[in-house]
């Protein structure tokens, strides 16, 4: 089974999600401080980053917090910020097992981040929750601690150190994506496009001034639709390999039967 506890793989993903968590404290501690100019305490903010782990989403919601804007305006701002989140979850949904019990469905969609999902996809095969468990139990306190920290320090740290430090964040997404990019060239072509495209699409009239989030969402679905429609990915023979297995034993237990 798919789902049972490995040490192993879940010792396996808390090493993958440890550069994840530094980049993630980093990153949140100046979120922290735009959680303390909208009258957040640091507990207030260690709540607020541990149950909604993402940064544009977040920032926005703090952003308008401080603006006092009300609860269904804060609501819709942060769906919309996080909007791409949905196509993540769908992704990761083809990756488990289809006997796969629904909560380890539920625990996983808590926190599907960009980095979090980027190590997950990533991983060949069908997926094991326990391995992106432990990524998460790095991750989720470095971003909430982080947010409390920033909170707590307000500006002591120049802007300029906190910046230095986010530098690991994408030094760790230049690691998630040039190890396939290196085995298929049509990875690689594909993810050159999609550098291109988003520059593109920060100057383009009308494209410029939808949301970050929105020009994600738009760019992934033409990107990985027409890829998926030019390139189709034949099924690997390990994930083949489970299914016949399978049907073994269910012909086996018919003849028993």
């Amino acid at each position: 089974m798919n789902d049972k506890f490995s040490r192993k793989i879940f010792c396996d993903g808390m090493r993958d999600g440890f550069p994840i968590a530094l980049g993630y404290f980093a990153v949140s501690f100046s979120l922290g401080i735009a959680a303390r100019h909208a009258g957040f305490t640091p507990m207030q903010g260690f709540l607020a980053s541990l149950l909604n782990n993402a940064s544009a989403g977040e920032y926005a919601a703090f952003t308008l917090v401080a603006a006092q804007a009300t609860y269904l305006e804060v609501a819709i701002i942060t769906l919309i910020a996080n909007a791409r989140y949905l196509l993540m979850s769908c992704a990761l949904a083809q990756k488990f097992s289809p006997g796969t019990p629904f909560f380890h469905r539920l625990i996983i969609a808590y926190d599907v981040t960009d980095e979090l999902f980027g190590i997950t996809i990533a991983r060949p095969g069908i997926l094991n929750p326990y391995y992106t468990y432990g990524a998460i139990l790095l991750a989720a306190p470095a971003w909430a601690g982080g947010t409390a920290c920033g909170i707590i320090a307000g500006n002591a740290l120049p802007l300029r150190a906190v910046s230095a430090l986010s530098v690991a964040l994408y030094g760790m997404f230049l690691a998630i994506i040039i190890p396939p990019a290196r085995k298929s060239k049509i990875v690689a072509v594909l993810v050159a496009i999609s550098f291109a495209l988003s520059f593109v699409c920060n100057y383009l009239p009308g494209v410029s001034s939808l949301s970050e989030g929105t020009r994600t969402i738009l760019l992934t679905v033409i990107i990985s639709g027409a890829a998926a429609i030019l390139f189709p990915v034949k099924q690997d023979a390990e994930e083949a390999a489970p299914v016949k297995a399978n049907d073994s034993v269910q012909k086996g237990d018919n003849v028993n039967e």
